[in-house]
């Protein structure tokens, strides 16, 4: 394992190209998901020995549910397989996202409101959207009379969720997909060209050599 100098506190993950992985080995779009499960486990497992402190990884957004219904059943099943898995082994969870709407796996839940006791946080990110994150903010307002900029990230209903200082998006997209918008807003970003499910952990070690490189001022 290398030695870092700087390793970032809080970590977000886009695991992006399940589906085009699927499809390079002539398999339905939707086998692509459960593909994604191992790996992420091995990437829990990378960054629980590096200790680092805190996690946020994207399971499905509220724009993914308009896909085809068997490709939203598999990356429900797989999300709630992930989450309930990685509670049993042991980790912090928080499930961020609309827990009213029907398509929230009923597994998850209970950890939709409060975070399960472990060692690394792991927020994940659950028919999660910006748009629902800060509206919620606005009605917190609403409710309290006034929120200023200084407390609006705690309004959010990502509230609990850190700034992220490093952000990782598998599937060579370069784009940040509504990812915890106010949080990343000081995120370093580093693109992994290979698919999701085809992860390795030398995808994980590159990008934190990269970040030991890059000069953190947030904003000063």
């Amino acid at each position: 394992m290398p030695q870092f100098n700087r390793l970032p506190k809080h970590i977000g993950f886009i695991p992006d190209g399940n589906r085009r992985w699927a499809e390079t080995r002539g398999l339905p779009q939707e086998a692509g998901y459960a593909a994604g499960i191992e790996p992420g486990f091995q990437l829990m497992k990378l960054c629980r020995s590096l200790g680092i402190q805190e996690v946020s990884v994207y399971g499905f957004t509220k724009e993914n549910v308009r896909r085809p219904g068997e490709q939203v059943a598999a990356f429900r099943e797989a999300t709630a397989s992930f989450g309930v898995r990685a509670v049993e082994a042991g980790v912090a969870l928080l499930a961020v996202g609309d827990c009213d709407s029907h398509v929230f796996p009923d597994a998850l839940r209970p950890f939709a409101s409060e975070r399960s006791p472990g060692d690394i946080k792991v927020n994940l990110l659950v028919n999660y959207g910006w748009q629902w994150d800060f509206f919620s903010a606005i009605e917190a307002g609403r409710e309290n009379g006034e929120i200023s900029y200084r407390s609006a990230p705690q309004a959010l209903a990502s509230g609990q969720v850190s700034r992220i200082d490093l952000i990782i998006r598998w599937g060579g997209r370069r784009r940040l997909s509504g990812f915890l918008p106010i949080q990343s807003a000081y995120a370093d970003f580093y693109v992994v060209d290979d698919l999701w499910p085809d992860f390795q952990p030398e995808h994980f070690l590159q990008a934190l050599t990269w970040y030991q490189e890059q000069d953190i001022t947030l904003g000063g």
